[in-house]
């Protein structure tokens, strides 16, 4: 369906003699806007938030326990353990055949502190003028 959108776009684009301007340019992020998005992304689940919340309430947890607690198969746990400790929010402990995690508390305040700037940024203020 976005393709044929797109297409009809172009098409009356044309039609009216206009033509879309698209710029390569490179866009600059801050390393602060670039942690930021990471953190988000990793976020961006409830399973993962659980865990979080989980993980927050106690010193570590291991991958066994999880499954008890969320209804879900452990390898669907694990995918969203992985997109956590791929983001830096939790860290783990391999002594086989189990993985014990516990939250990354150094990543989780730079997490915790960008979020807060974020939030709390007047969106009047100019980019430049920001402190995050």
């Amino acid at each position: 369906m976005f393709e044929i959108n797109a297409e009809l776009s172009y098409i009356y684009d044309k039609l009216n003699h206009t033509e879309m301007k698209r710029t390569n340019a490179e866009i600059p992020y801050s390393t602060s806007e670039t942690d930021l998005a990471v953190f988000s992304k990793a976020l961006g689940h409830p399973v993962r938030l659980k865990i979080l919340k989980l993980l927050s309430t106690q010193s570590c947890c291991f991958t066994g326990e999880l499954t008890a607690i969320i209804p879900m198969a452990q390898s669907t746990i694990s995918q969203h353990l992985k997109a956590l400790l791929d983001a830096g929010l939790i860290q783990g402990e391999i002594t086989p055949p189990r993985v014990k995690y516990c939250l990354n508390r150094k990543n989780w305040e730079t997490a915790s502190k960008l979020f807060a700037c974020f939030f709390d940024t007047e969106l009047s203020k100019d980019e430049s003028e920001q402190e995050c």
